[in-house]
């Protein structure tokens, strides 16, 4: 039986699920900037994912796919010019962008990422 190992657990989901070198994260939303433009939120969250990718002994050139809902779809090159600027050159990784009404209407955006351990 492989390990599966399980960080922030609450009852329903857990922040990120690793397996066979492979980390699975739950989608984040912006902590500190909720209500302000889509640039500072994707900010935000790419700070969230860059941190969480650290605790587990990764960075962002291991992201292997990304999920990103935008609230507003006319958001994307604002949302894509910060993204652009954090991927690191050569890494960048599949990905799919989407509109999609959001948990929050403060939330511009929610990303996920499944990245390499």
């Amino acid at each position: 039986m492989t390990n599966i190992r399980r960080i922030g657990v609450a009852a329903c989901y857990c922040d990120i699920a690793i397996h066979d070198g492979t980390a699975y994260f739950s989608g984040y939303v912006p902590e500190e900037s909720a209500g302000d433009a889509v640039g500072a939120q994707t900010a935000d969250i790419l700070s969230q994912i860059d941190m969480s990718l650290a605790e587990i002994g990764s960075d962002k050139s291991r992201v292997l796919h990304a999920t990103i809902w935008l609230s507003d779809i006319a958001s994307y090159e604002a949302m894509n010019e910060i993204w652009d600027a954090w991927i690191a050159p050569g890494h960048a990784p599949a990905r799919v962008c989407v509109e999609s009404k959001l948990a929050d209407p403060d939330y511009a955006l929610e990303i996920r990422i499944i990245a390499a351990v």
